[in-house]
């Protein structure tokens, strides 16, 4: 019988050297990056918590405490701002050391996206776990999340989020072979490749960076031989899930998506990313969408 246990823990890979977007990220995390005002880690800390998973591992690495110092208390800006009266600010800095229960382990070396979620085979054990990758970013309207745990609650195994692509696009991406079902949003994944070539894509359908795993995901790492990049690759860990039965915590769903994504590790995207939250936020919104139109004018195609 599949496991359908609860979903209650999130793990975000956040070790990743950043060398899209060097010399910013040398001494500083990609995933701190800031989207306005906010660093683009805590979008996705916030999208686990909306989605009910409070307990969140950030698998880290070599230069990466930024990411602690920020999800910590900072005492002392706190009383220099409590002592400003300047109480918006206090908020602000205190929201993300409130946000979750957070934990850290390192990962030693880069060898991979596989290899990160493995580091937190021990602090999962032996339940369902959710994935997000520290870069990219889901609408905060669209509850892609919660939805892949109800697919997981429903069905057991794995459930990986699912986007379609221009084919041209799909070389960039690990790409899903997939089978309908009767929901017009979830399919049955029944092999995946790890960034193929235009024409051994199975599908427009690229895996995106949201996952929920069946702890079964860490057996099956611990054998999965490096691939792609001479790194252990979580697409690979996926294939082999695909095919195994549903009582050993086998068998790969997919949800397929069409909300916004933004992918905040691409330099052009990261800029697409800021304009975007700028234009939305009600305090900045109005002013910086009629500087966006002046400019444009001025300095159009």
């Amino acid at each position: 019988m599949a496991d359908i246990s609860p979903v209650t823990k999130a793990v975000v890979p956040a070790a990743g050297l950043g060398t899209r977007f060097l010399p910013a990220t040398k001494a500083t995390p990609k995933e701190m990056l800031p989207i306005v005002d906010k660093p683009a880690i805590q979008y996705v800390v916030e999208e686990a918590v909306s989605a009910g998973l409070s307990d969140v591992l950030m698998i880290t690495g070599r230069s990466k405490r930024s990411i602690e110092d920020h999800f910590d208390r900072a005492y002392e800006l706190e009383e220099a701002l409590r002592n400003k009266g300047d109480s918006a600010r206090l908020a602000s800095i205190q929201e993300s050391a409130e946000l979750a229960r957070i934990h850290y382990v390192r990962q030693g070396e880069p060898k991979g996206l596989g290899h990160a979620v493995s580091c937190a085979s021990q602090h999962v054990g032996d339940e369902p776990f959710a994935v997000l990758l520290g870069d990219d970013l889901i609408g905060s309207n669209d509850l892609l999340l919660k939805r892949m745990i109800e697919v997981r609650q429903q069905y057991g195994g794995s459930v990986i989020a699912l986007m379609e692509v221009e084919r041209d696009q799909i070389s960039k991406f690990g790409c899903a072979a997939i089978n309908p079902s009767d929901e017009a949003d979830v399919v049955e994944v029944t092999d995946l490749i790890e960034k193929p070539a235009v024409e051994d894509a199975p599908s427009n359908w690229i895996i995106i960076g949201r996952y929920v795993l069946d702890p079964a995901v860490f057996e099956v790492l611990e054998k999965t031989p490096p691939g792609r990049g001479n790194e252990i690759q979580l697409t690979d860990a996926l294939r082999t899930l695909a095919t195994m039965p549903a009582e050993h915590g086998g068998g790969v769903r997919g949800v397929l998506f069409r909300g916004n994504r933004f992918d905040t590790g691409d330099k052009l995207d990261y800029l697409r990313t800021v304009v975007q939250f700028a234009s939305e936020r009600e305090d900045l919104g109005a002013e910086f969408r009629g500087w966006l139109k002046e400019f444009v004018e001025e300095n159009g195609s």
